[in-house]
């Protein structure tokens, strides 16, 4: 297989490289430099790029990259991407030369219109959909297609791993505990979280099994959960009025 390295940008985002052999792959370049760096130091080639959406901090370094190598640039067809040459609306399994692996291209809006995650073997780069422990805001999409497009993530393997674009951990956990409190798996995972981060270390890839024990967002339909969203407002105990509310709760906690 490939493997996969975390490059930190900005703040807190992730840049997950690729590598097999002298070939590489990126997903979401929102900085050219510390890609770069990387490309060669280990004297790496940058056979291609994916982007899951179209928001500046996932593809801002895409022209740079293309000025070093002619790498071919997968991206949503109903977003803007720089210098897109493979459209993708979800469902594609796409054949990347550079890994010798099938990726399949999994639609996933809500966060922005045209959202897309890819998986490649058990990994899987979802941007800004799902989170480690949380998901991203509504932004152009609706609560119900950010529901379903979770509800899809959630349905991979248990041993799937998840490579979200941010390091939100330690924030999506405080409002995990205020919506769960009696989840003990949840207060074991606050635990191991803070001591990685003490470190210095990243709390990202997790893995689902653990998101589906963890992160409220997959829990909708779990009663404590459930309840948490009807005491805050909920407009039905339905799994999409749920989420709808921890969503809305969550921009603003």
């Amino acid at each position: 297989m490939f493997e996969i390295i975390g490059i930190p940008a900005f703040k807190d985002n992730y840049i997950w490289l690729l590598r097999k052999g002298a070939a590489a792959v990126v997903v979401d370049p929102g900085d050219a430099a510390p890609v770069l760096e990387v490309l060669q130091r280990e004297r790496l080639s940058l056979e291609a790029i994916l982007i899951t959406h179209h928001h500046q901090d996932h593809q801002g370094g895409v022209p740079t990259l293309l000025s070093h190598f002619a790498a071919e640039v997968y991206g949503p067809a109903t977003e803007s991407i720089t210098a897109l040459t493979h459209p993708l609306r979800g469902g594609e399994v796409l054949m990347l030369p550079a890994l010798g692996c099938t990726v399949r291209v999994i639609s996933t809006p809500g966060h922005t219109a045209g959202h897309v995650a890819y998986l490649a073997g058990d990994a899987l780069f979802c941007g800004d959909t799902l989170f480690s422990a949380g998901c991203g805001r509504v932004f152009e999409g609706t609560a119900t297609q950010m529901s379903m497009s979770l509800s899809l993530l959630a349905a991979l393997p248990d041993a799937t791993r998840v490579y979200c674009a941010h390091e939100y951990t330690e924030a999506n956990l405080r409002f995990a505990m205020t919506v769960e409190p009696g989840n003990r798996f949840l207060r074991d995972r606050v635990d191991e979280v803070a001591v990685l981060r003490a470190k210095g270390q990243p709390s990202v890839p997790s893995l689902l099994s653990l998101e589906k024990t963890t992160n409220p967002f997959l829990r909708c339909n779990v009663p404590e959960v459930v309840e948490s969203a009807r005491q805050h407002g909920a407009a039905s105990l339905e799994p999409a009025d749920v989420f709808a509310e921890l969503r809305s709760w969550k921009n603003t906690f």
